[in-house]
């Protein structure tokens, strides 16, 4: 999706939520597309682990804004596409709050697409969504002892 926003002439924000402090391929693929994709790694911590921390929460104090979203450019009008990759997996374990969620889904531009991605999204949020969708997985090469390869799964 964000490709094919590029290709058209809109400016892509892809904010991650689970991925933190490891090298990953979507880092080198944002300076290729860049200045119409940039990329914002949340995490401070490593992959998948609940004890990730997301840099919002201390780059403005709460009391100055009206959510997170706001201290990142999210509602700015910058963006056409705003990607939240991960973000029903963060919300899932507690990491951030649904209600947060489902303030930038009312709060944001009629304009912007908003795409969440991630398993398990909270009933609220597949309740105000436009559209859902569902990867679910037939067959996975971990389940055969196959290794995450780079440039494929990281």
């Amino acid at each position: 999706m964000a490709v094919r926003a590029i290709g058209y002439g809109m400016k892509v924000l892809m904010v991650q939520f689970i991925k933190g402090s490891l090298h990953y391929g979507e880092l080198d693929g944002a300076k290729r597309l860049a200045p119409e994709f940039e990329l914002l790694p949340m995490g401070k911590g490593s992959w998948g682990s609940a004890a990730t921390r997301f840099r919002w929460k201390s780059t403005l104090p709460r009391r100055a804004r009206r959510s997170p979203w706001d201290a990142n450019g999210c509602l700015s009008g910058k963006y056409d596409v705003i990607i939240l990759d991960e973000v029903n997996v963060a919300v899932r374990l507690g990491l951030i709050d649904v209600k947060e969620v489902l303030a930038l889904i009312a709060e944001k531009p009629e304009n912007v697409h908003l795409i969440l991605s991630g398993r398990n999204a909270h009933d609220e949020v597949i309740r105000v969504a436009h559209l859902v969708s569902e990867v679910r997985s037939v067959k996975h090469p971990y389940d055969q002892g196959i290794e995450a390869e780079k440039g494929i799964d990281y």
